[in-house]
């Protein structure tokens, strides 16, 4: 039996199919039709779309569920009654792995009933003239509803991705990781991004059009985990613009995702600046916000006495526990005391 294998980054996606318990075996060469069966519900939206929910049971043990938005045009014998009050319906979904025949109530709001599945043969026959092992018939069910059809395959044999495993390509149509993306991606110089790294992307909005925009602001050749990276630490253009007119012209990738993991903002950079510190670095930025130095503390310091305080001095006194009382206490009994001298007081304990 084909193991539904998700990459990384897709392991919290919703809509995967989840299984509680599945007992190994044997795959059979060609699945037995009717076994495939489930409970459905569905919405009707105002723009003509159509909510589909999908749930299973496996002998009582396990548990599946699927919902996603469809065209009420993939529907075959699909219509929407004209009042409240429930109607018999039936209807298909038809995908080149098998059908759905869907049976139950519905009114102009949705309804809901009970499905059934019956696998496509000559669609398993291809499959394994393609060089696929057999698929059970659970995994079919999963091939038709997320519409891995054979025609998606040669796409994907056409951009370079000859054979994915099937539970790659499940993956790929869930989230959206398309030929029409692939192509896009590799106009822009990414030829050989795995599915796993074009699954992560698509589910973090790495999209095209941000490597255009990181492209045009001197960004070249980001590498995939890179662009993801940045897109779950919110390293958007409008940051790096920011950044960029405040001096830091090309910060690295790493130092950007470091800033805004540690809340380095641009109105930060601009508080201190007003206090004197003009020159600092990407990591003295950094530094100062994981050990807590704010533009609250500088300018303490500065009202207390404290002259020609470096960036070093304020994280050093915030990483050995030195408050503005604590300095101002010693300030009081050591008038020339110097920010080395309150941290060396600090750690020795003395008042």
């Amino acid at each position: 039996m084909m193991t539904l294998r998700l990459p990384r980054p897709a392991a919290i996606a919703a809509a995967i199919v989840l299984w509680a318990t599945l007992a190994p075996s044997p795959a059979p060469a060609v699945p037995s039709s009717g076994g495939i069966a489930g409970r459905w519900l569905i919405d009707f939206d105002h723009d003509g779309s159509v909510q589909l929910t999908l749930k299973r049971r496996e002998n009582g043990h396990g548990s599946w569920n699927s919902s996603d938005d469809y065209r009420r045009g993939d529907f075959q014998g699909l219509t929407v009654p004209a009042g409240g009050a429930d109607v018999p319906a039936r209807f298909t979904l038809s995908r080149d792995a098998g059908t759905l025949t869907f049976e139950g109530m519905l009114n102009d709001a949705g309804g809901s009933g009970h499905f059934t599945f019956a696998p496509n043969p000559e669609y398993l026959a291809a499959l394994g003239k393609l060089g696929y092992p057999a698929p059970d018939e659970d995994d079919v069910f999963s091939l038709a509803v997320h519409d891995v059809s054979r025609e998606f395959l040669r796409e994907l044999e056409s951009l370079g991705y000859a054979h994915v495993p099937l539970d790659d390509a499940v993956s790929m149509r869930i989230h959206g990781a398309n030929p029409e993306f692939i192509r896009a991606l590799q106009s822009l110089g990414y030829s050989h991004v795995s599915t796993d790294d074009l699954v992560s992307m698509r589910i973090h909005g790495a999209t095209p059009d941000f490597v255009r925009q990181l492209k045009a602001l001197g960004y070249e050749g980001v590498s995939a985990d890179d662009l993801v990276s940045m897109r779950i630490h919110g390293v958007s253009p409008e940051f790096i613009r920011e950044m960029k007119a405040l001096g830091y012209d090309h910060l690295a990738v790493d130092d950007l995702v470091s800033m805004r993991i540690h809340g380095v903002t641009p109105e930060f950079v601009q508080e201190m600046r007003s206090l004197g510190y003009t020159d600092l670095s990407g990591d003295d930025l950094v530094s100062m916000k994981i050990h807590g130095v704010t533009p609250e503390f500088a300018r303490g310091l500065r009202e207390i006495g404290y002259r020609d305080v470096t960036a070093d001095d304020l994280v050093s006194m915030r990483i050995h526990g030195v408050s503005l009382d604590y300095a101002r206490r010693v300030k009081s009994k050591h008038r020339d005391a110097t920010p080395d001298d309150v941290v060396s007081m600090r750690i020795h304990g003395a008042d």
